[in-house]
């Protein structure tokens, strides 16, 4: 289970998030990221009616939680992640594992080219 620190919890956080230029989409998820340098790396998931009922949607996001521990070690220390789940979740389980594994590694190399970005605007302020 994730920790409380690392859990998006208020509707602003997962808005800033989702809001962000991050996005990749699969067919059975969206992934949205963003870097923020304050706090340590948090993860929300979005499981909406769209989905299926309550007991089709609480398994999908115990699903998204489990396939994403796995994948937390490649991520950003300062990564703000949001799982949407699409309706396609619920019925392609093997498709879903994939899926985010593959999203993940996107998400990864855009969060590693932003902060190549920042980092390099931050050099070039200080020269």
């Amino acid at each position: 289970m994730l920790s409380a620190v690392n859990r998006l919890r208020l509707t602003a956080e997962f808005r800033s998030v989702v809001h962000s230029h991050i996005r990749v989409g699969r067919h059975t998820l969206v992934i949205y990221a963003a870097v923020d340098n304050k706090s340590p790396s948090q993860i929300g998931f979005i499981v909406s009616k769209a989905v299926g009922g309550a007991v089709t949607r609480n398994r999908v996001k115990r699903q998204l939680r489990h396939l994403v521990r796995n994948e937390l070690s490649v991520a950003d220390p300062c990564a703000h992640i949001v799982v949407r789940a699409l309706w396609a979740a619920a019925n392609e389980n093997e498709k879903l594992a994939n899926d985010l594994h593959t999203a993940w590694k996107q998400v990864v190399r855009r969060l590693e080219k932003a902060n190549n970005t920042v980092s390099m605007k931050n050099v070039g302020v200080a020269l």
